[in-house]
């Protein structure tokens, strides 16, 4: 593996590391660190491998596996992410009484790294708003949160101006900023060829709007937290000198283990820190967290019922087993769709309904065809669903017969709907028939390698 440079770049670089800067370039020579975050809701079967040390889910593989040509990475069990990255934890959860109920932003969400491991830090009662900007990629984010299993969740596709709407309704905004890329040029060779002192410059303009935008979406005393995947203190340090020059605000410090090799940056009142690749196992990440000493005006959600259809009495006794605790969730039917949520938040996602484009809220449970339902995709992969279901236990080649949408031939034997399930995780459903059983995993959810 060959390293080179942006001239720019690399003269920066090494003024900014002198005597490291070898150590830095070496780095860049060997193959990235695997890690996988682990969902603690669904899977612990891997607790001998490696821990990532700033996350309590985090495990590093000895090598890198074809993830798409196994099982569990489609029903939910992991998700792969970048070591560095899951330092959200301790911005996170030292920063935040997370025994209390919180209404959480992940504003540039997709894929789904960042707001799926928040899922796995807050406790049941918070919501957390996922959101992407480009519509493509908020397609994507949805795939993923909704592979992960949760219910409190809400996914958007909005600009962050657009939130300016809900008032201060947020106790926590995590923006993950577009940047330029220096973090990753070990990992994205792309990212480097696409580098330039220019595109630094227009991205630390973008991550300023960003965070104008946002900044008043953020209750008083909430905590924002600022990330990047770059080196540049054009895109970090500057751009947080910028955020006080503007706010009131308080930078806060994380205790940090010192085996860790991560650095504290602590330069006028900003602080911040750095992952280089060369002092952790991971790529370049940077990432502060900083509380809001200002109020702005708070929009009371209040009871807003109404925006959203209830089912059919008929309907709701259908699918009255179908969940676990039917009675702390609300039911909700949107056209042929009937979809599910914790009861607690329904004011608040009727709220943000009112004021954002959802692409999904809380779980789709099962499509309406007249009187008959047939179950959503991703009830399968829901933590929430009941265990009454008829499941049919698959081998690896039956799995990935299955995830290639190819014809099952299973043992038949009672007839309707069943999960296929795959070391104790449902895949998904099928619908099992007198001569035959119909694969309905999603098509364009099917895995396309051989």
């Amino acid at each position: 593996m060959t390293s080179t440079f942006p001239t720019a770049f690399e003269t920066r670089m090494r003024s900014t590391l002198g005597i490291d800067w070898n150590a830095f370039e070496a780095a860049h020579q060997q193959p990235s660190p695997v890690t996988i975050r682990i969902n603690p809701e669904k899977y612990n079967a891997l607790q001998k491998l490696e821990a990532v040390p700033w996350s309590t889910y985090g495990k590093y593989l000895a090598e890198r596996p074809s993830f798409t040509l196994d099982p569990l990475f489609h029903a939910g069990a992991y998700y792969v992410q970048e070591a560095s990255s899951m330092f959200l934890e301790q911005a996170f959860i030292q920063t935040v009484d997370t025994t209390q109920p919180l209404q959480v932003l992940d504003l540039c969400a997709a894929p789904g790294g960042k707001s799926t491991h928040l899922l796995s830090l807050i406790n049941k009662e918070s919501l957390i708003v996922s959101n992407e900007v480009i519509r493509s990629r908020a397609s994507i984010l949805a795939e993923n949160i909704q592979k992960w299993g949760s219910n409190n969740v809400v996914v958007t596709n909005n600009d962050p101006e657009d939130f300016q709407r809900l008032g201060g309704f947020f106790d926590v905004i995590v923006v993950d900023a577009p940047c330029s890329g220096e973090g990753l040029f070990r990992k994205d060779p792309d990212a480097m060829k696409e580098w330039s002192e220019e595109n630094v410059l227009l991205c630390s303009k973008r991550q300023q709007r960003i965070l104008a935008d946002i900044w008043p979406t953020l209750k008083e005393n909430g905590i924002l937290i600022y990330s990047t995947c770059t080196y540049n203190a054009v895109e970090n340090e500057s751009n947080l000198q910028w955020l006080k020059a503007e706010n009131d605000v308080e930078f806060l410090s994380l205790k940090i283990d010192k085996v860790w090799g991560t650095e504290t940056i602590d330069h006028e009142g900003i602080i911040g820190y750095q992952f280089y690749p060369h002092r952790v196992k991971g790529e370049g990440f940077f990432i502060a967290a900083i509380r809001k000493k200002e109020s702005h005006r708070e929009r009371k959600v209040g009871n807003l019922k109404g925006t959203f259809l209830s089912p059919s009495q008929k309907i709701l006794e259908k699918v009255s087993n179908w969940t676990k605790n039917p009675e702390e969730k609300t039911f909700i039917q949107r056209g042929d769709l009937l979809q599910f949520f914790p009861s607690q938040h329904l004011y608040a996602i009727e709220f943000l309904s009112r004021n954002l484009h959802l692409v999904s809220a809380g779980t789709f449970l099962a499509s309406v065809k007249h009187d008959k339902l047939i179950p959503e995709h991703v009830a399968a992969l829901s933590t929430e669903l009941a265990d009454g279901f008829l499941k049919i236990q698959v081998s690896l080649a039956e799995a990935l017969q299955y995830l290639r949408k190819e014809t099952l031939t299973l043992p038949i034997g009672q007839k309707g709907f069943a999960l296929v399930v795959y070391n104790d995780l449902p895949l998904g459903w099928v619908n099992v028939l007198d001569n035959r059983i119909n694969n309905l995993y999603p098509a364009n959810w099917r895995i396309r390698m051989s």
